[in-house]
């Protein structure tokens, strides 16, 4: 009787324990559908390891540039960041994404400093609340919200989307030694708000905040985007728009010990533009200039140059020719403008001297046949001579 009561016992917390782990499986169930319904599914440390791009070691690194860009949303596969502008059936754009997270407090949200440089410390790590009140976003309380773990909720159209046109991001141009490449890594972004100046009326830049790309990587990974008209299906992510470098941006900055902008550094337009290019292919001919060519390139470029140097030489003759031929029809007009009289009835010198040289030639010519010509001895007429002479003495 006891062993059955206890067998009784036993069956009946085995199914309260069931019981109870079906409860919770469902309102984990819940709580993820409600994540996913909000847009912000919960990211695990596993799937954060996953997509974290690791930083290479200084003993790995042999040489490194830091880049400061400006990319403009309108402007090349960029507007893949900017569409759509309110969240739709298609999904969200990188800022809204961006601000959904710092409002469930996700992620951490870093000072943009006037001096330019950047602090990914604790120290200037941003209050949520007072970053949106900077900006005039309207936002609540959300429910579960506490003074350690503060959540927020707003609406799309209160965080001013589509005024956020550009963005800065660090980029990190390093030559690691075991890949024996040069590879560009995005560090961090700034969303930039273009807002109308209340004198102009011109747009002026309002850099937000820094966001450490590895800190969102997870979740731009899980909104996909097409970035060809031609194409509409999204075939890559937004994290792959980063990690295989597809957009375009102007470089606005390189780490240098004065802490300088190019803009400062290069004040004139066109000094500015020479020296964002410079930069650009110095970064691009980086890998190319490390290794020596094969004999085929090597051989097509001295073909390359030699034909190259054939045509400017055969350009330089034309222009030789040109201008011996300008030269001789201009001797052409002098002479002939000096062969014209100058007063009437009379010659030039010039006339004068050509019609002695002409009068000499011919004399020469007469002297010359003369001394070719051979005198004329008869028989008949030396006879009759001779005839004449013993005719006259008889």
């Amino acid at each position: 009787m006891k062993n059955l009561r206890l067998i009784i016992a036993l069956l009946l917390i085995g199914l309260a324990v069931q019981a109870g782990a079906q409860v919770t499986k469902r309102n984990e169930g819940d709580s993820r559908k409600k994540d996913k319904k909000d847009g912000a599914a919960a990211i695990t440390d596993r799937q954060q390891s996953f997509y974290e791009v690791k930083e290479p070691s200084d003993a790995d690194l042999q040489w490194m540039k830091v880049i400061y860009r400006s990319l403009d949303l309108t402007k090349g596969k960029n507007p893949a960041l900017y569409y759509p502008e309110v969240p739709n059936e298609d999904g969200e754009n990188l800022y809204f994404i961006i601000m959904r997270l710092l409002a469930k407090n996700q992620i951490s949200a870093y000072e943009y400093l006037v001096d330019g440089r950047e602090m990914f410390t604790e120290d200037f790590k941003v209050k949520v609340n007072e970053l949106f009140d900077r900006f005039s976003i309207y936002y609540t309380e959300a429910k579960g919200s506490t003074a350690k773990n503060p959540i927020y909720e707003f609406e799309a159209a209160d965080i001013r989307g589509a005024e956020v046109l550009s963005y800065y991001i660090i980029e990190k141009w390093e030559f690691d030694t075991r890949s024996n490449q040069m590879k560009a890594r995005v560090e961090a972004l700034c969303p930039v708000l273009h807002q109308a100046d209340d004198w102009s009326g011109e747009a002026v830049p309002y850099p937000m905040f820094w966001v450490k790309l590895n800190d969102i990587r997870p979740y731009l990974a899980q909104q996909y985007v097409f970035t060809d008209d031609d194409n509409n299906l999204a075939r890559y992510s937004i994290d792959d728009f980063f990690k295989l470098n597809m957009y375009t941006g102007d470089i606005i900055k390189t780490k240098n010990l004065r802490n300088l902008s190019l803009k400062q550094m290069f004040p004139e337009e066109e000094a500015y533009k020479h020296a964002q290019d410079s930069i650009e292919q110095r970064l691009r001919s980086f890998n190319k200039d490390l290794w020596v060519p094969p004999l085929e390139e090597l051989q097509a470029r001295a073909e390359a140059e030699e034909k190259a140097r054939a045509e400017a030489e055969g350009e330089l003759e034309e222009g030789e020719e040109g201008a011996e031929q300008v030269e001789g029809e201009a001797a052409d007009k002098e002479e002939k403008t000096v062969t014209r009289t100058t007063k009437r009835g009379s010659k030039s010198s010039t006339s004068k001297k050509s019609s002695k040289a002409k009068a000499k030639a011919k004399e020469k010519e007469k002297k010359a046949k003369i001394k070719e010509r051979k005198p004329k001895t008869s028989t008949q007429t030396v006879n009759a001579g001779v005839r004449s002479v013993r005719n006259r003495k008889k």
